[in-house]
């Protein structure tokens, strides 16, 4: 791949998080603002079960926390990973309970298409991003760390803190004082 499209590659998955930050944001707002009109403007949901005010305001949280997470991985290139894989975790989880529910016959096959741009495409959104962040960060890594220096430098640390400790304090062995 050539700088150009890295860095095109690279601009497009930034936006892409970017968009799906602020789309989980202010999903998660309009759940904590206006759980009623929420529950009866999202396709689908009158559905699945009767309006709960508490249960929808929880799952709003969990979607501030997630486009958060997401926001936040745009702009620190060192917790990326961490930042993307966490909230896509919780979006596949997601995703395979709208499947499994067709599946067991809760809910009919037409609840795939339906649900696929605000249920399955986060998800996917989100494990292209994060396989990208993988990639991108042992790229960086590799990049930053002289070839074969990574093990030695590892060991170098290691042994530099484990010399500094106290003898005494280099177990976890816990005294108990009655």
């Amino acid at each position: 791949m050539t700088q150009r499209q890295a860095t095109a590659v690279r601009s497009l998955c930034l936006g892409l998080a970017t968009l799906l930050g602020v789309a989980l944001l202010a999903n998660g707002v309009f759940m904590l603002v206006s759980p009623d009109a929420w529950y009866v403007a999202v396709p689908g949901v009158t559905t699945t079960g009767p309006f709960n005010q508490h249960f929808l305001r929880d799952i709003g949280l969990i979607f501030l926390f997630l486009g958060g997470a997401f926001l936040v991985g745009v702009t620190r290139p060192d917790l990326r990973v961490v930042f993307w894989a966490a909230p896509t975790l919780w979006l596949s989880g997601h995703a395979l309970f709208h499947f499994w529910e067709v599946a067991v016959g809760i809910c009919s096959s037409s609840a795939i298409p339906r649900d696929f741009p605000a249920v399955t495409l986060p998800a996917i959104i989100g494990l292209v991003l994060t396989l990208w962040a993988v990639a991108n960060s042992r790229t960086v890594f590799s990049n930053s760390v002289p070839r074969g220096a990574q093990r030695g430098a590892e060991t170098t640390l290691f042994h530099e803190a484990s010399v500094k400790l106290p003898k005494e304090r280099a177990c976890l062995a816990v005294d108990v004082v009655p």
